[in-house]
């Protein structure tokens, strides 16, 4: 799919926008000022996959944390930031390698300056973050009330001020809980700027509701080449962001590697528990000791339709009462019991993969 050209910025050694793979990014959720507990789980994002991590900075004993978290994490660190320009300061000076501040909400102009100037210094970006929850008083009444129209006046604003000082090492987010609203408003933004998007929707909820509203605002706009860095925000541990923000991606075709599970929604022919195998299969895929980057597997509930619903798949297999089929690209290889199905299938594409390797 065609993207919609941006310039080019750089967190640490993570390029964003210019045409690069749109990154992932993740934000913790641990107390900035307790540095170990940060790290590890920083550092289990990036086993994970992430690329990016934001970290909240609420008073200067949590930017005097990020002299060790910037020092020791694996991925660059974001500071994110509201109103006070001194915890920027000092944050840059600790060794971050980006930051999330609005300038229009620091104060007066020379404190604008301040932070310009040491960001310009280490060539750190400066992400624009507009949140549909707390836009400007002036904007609200405008608009009666958050709109996409009011989400793009907000960061056409905070734009400005740093285009005035001659800065645009920017990236921008305009996130909204509500899908269509961030949908059209960061439609409308990709018609008037250049710079990277960081695309999001903001507090989406848990697993079974923000996985749905991630993947169809992110998505929708990954899909009309709108985008160059996405979070999925979900409640609970961050780690959780980063295989749906994969899959994403992955089925879009906007990221290579892993593996597609495909399995079937059963019906009356089922006979074995599919639900609990599909997330064995899957368990099992995640750690293999092999890359199963590129596979499908499929997981079909009767030997009716199973090997032929699923015939382009890599390997799979198919259930039956007591008993199933083990296949490849449609080809029957194998009838085992159904204890077996799970041992036979995995050893199947391990000795594939081993192979290949």
């Amino acid at each position: 799919m065609n993207r919609r050209p941006t310039r080019e910025v750089r967190i640490g050694s993570v390029p964003i926008g210019g045409g690069h793979p749109i990154v992932i990014q993740s934000m913790t959720n641990t107390d900035t000022r307790d540095s170990a507990a940060t790290l590890e789980q920083i550092k289990r994002l990036k086993i994970a996959g992430c690329e990016v991590v934001r970290v909240a900075v609420p008073d200067r004993q949590a930017a005097e944390a990020l002299r060790d978290i910037c020092r020791q994490s694996p991925v660059p660190i974001v500071a994110d930031i509201h109103f006070d320009y001194k915890l920027a300061l000092q944050a840059v000076e600790n060794g971050v390698q980006g930051l999330r501040i609005n300038p229009g909400n620091i104060g007066e102009k020379w404190k604008v300056k301040e932070v310009i100037r040491a960001v310009q210094e280490k060539n750190i970006p400066i992400r624009i973050g507009v949140n549909a929850g707390s836009l400007e008083k002036d904007i609200l009444q405008k608009y009666q009330g958050p709109t996409a129209q009011g989400l793009v006046e907000s960061a056409l604003r905070h734009i400005k001020i740093l285009e005035d000082e001659g800065y645009g090492n920017i990236k921008i987010s305009l996130k909204a809980s509500k899908v269509p609203l961030m949908i059209e408003a960061y439609r409308r933004i990709s018609e008037l700027v250049d710079y990277p998007l960081h695309l999001g929707v903001t507090e989406a909820g848990t697993i079974s509701s923000g996985v749905v509203k991630s993947a169809v605002g992110i998505g929708c706009l990954l899909a009309e080449g709108i985008g160059d860095t996405i979070r999925v925000s979900l409640t609970g541990d961050p780690v959780a962001e980063i295989p749906v923000a994969k899959e994403i991606l992955r089925v879009l075709g906007l990221k290579k590697g892993g593996f597609e599970l495909i399995s079937c929604p059963t019906c009356g022919r089922t006979r074995i528990d599919l639900a609990r195998l599909a997330q064995q299969v899957e368990e099992r895929l995640l750690t293999m000791p092999y890359p199963s980057e590129g596979l499908s597997i499929a997981v079909m509930g009767c030997e009716v339709n199973g090997p032929g619903e699923a015939k382009e798949a890599d390997f799979g297999i198919a259930g039956g009462k007591g008993k199933g089929l083990i296949f490849q690209k449609g080809e029957i290889m194998a009838r085992v019991p159904e204890k077996d199905l799970l041992p036979e299938l995995i050893a199947r594409i391990e000795a594939y993969l081993q192979k290949q390797s």
